[in-house]
C-alpha cells in the first residue's frame, strides 16, 4: 500500500473539479494562505509534482537543478506581476504547464535538461506571476514565502514519488505522467 499511495494520491487529485486558483477576488495573502495554495489548487499540485517526478528520472544535479529553478522564476514572475508587468495567456500557460510537466514525466529522461529546465522556468514564471498580478500592495511578501515553502515540499513529495515509482518500473512513472497530461489537456478545456 505504501507504495501506491502516491499514485492513488495522484488518481484522486485527478478525479477532483476544476479548481484554477487565480480568482481575483477576495483572496488573503498571509503565510497561511501561501502554504495551504499549492496543495488547494489542482494546476499547482499537479505542475509541482511533475517537476520532482522529472528530475527524478534524471542524475546529479539536475534533481535539484529543477526545483530550484522552478522556485527561483516563481519568484521572479510573482515580482513581475506585483510590479504590474504584465505576460499573455498566463491561464492558459498554466493549464498547458501541466500538460507539458505530464508529457515530461511520461519521457523521464528522454527530456533532456537542456530542454527541460527552460520549460520548467517559464511555466513557474507564469505560475508565479498569476499570483504577483491579484496581490495588493505590500501583502504578497508572508504569502510568497509560503507558497515557496509548500512548493519546495510539493517538489521533495514529487522527487520521492518519482523514486519510488522509477525503482518498480518505468511504467508507473510513465502512467502518472500521462494522467498528469490528461489533466492538463482538462484544465486547459476550462481556460479557453
Amino acid at each position: 500500500m505504501k507504495r501506491t499511495r502516491p499514485l492513488l494520491t495522484l488518481l484522486l487529485a485527478c478525479a477532483a473539479a476544476p479548481a484554477l486558483a487565480h480568482t481575483g477576488n477576495d483572496h488573503a495573502f498571509s503565510l497561511f494562505t501561501g502554504l495551504a495554495h499549492p496543495v488547494g489548487g489542482l494546476d499547482h499540485l499537479l505542475a509541482m509534482v511533475a517537476v520532482g517526478l522529472w528530475a527524478a528520472a534524471h542524475q546529479g544535479s539536475i534533481r535539484l537543478a529543477a526545483p530550484l529553478t522552478f522556485v527561483l522564476s516563481m519568484l521572479a514572475g510573482c515580482v513581475l506581476g506585483a510590479a504590474g508587468i504584465a505576460l499573455p495567456a498566463v491561464e492558459p500557460g498554466i493549464a498547458v504547464s501541466v500538460l507539458v510537466l505530464g508529457l515530461m514525466v511520461a519521457a523521464g529522461k528522454n527530456v533532456p535538461a537542456q530542454l527541460g529546465l527552460p520549460l520548467i522556468a517559464l511555466f513557474a514564471l507564469l505560475h508565479g506571476h498569476a499570483h504577483g498580478a491579484e496581490a495588493p500592495a505590500g501583502a504578497i511578501w508572508a504569502y510568497m514565502a509560503g507558497f515557496v515553502a509548500s512548493t519546495a515540499l510539493l517538489h521533495a513529495g514529487g522527487l520521492l514519488a518519482g523514486k519510488q515509482l522509477l525503482s518498480r518500473t518505468a511504467l508507473w512513472a510513465r502512467a502518472t505522467g500521462a494522467l498528469i497530461a490528461g489533466s492538463g489537456v482538462w484544465l486547459l478545456s476550462g481556460t479557453l
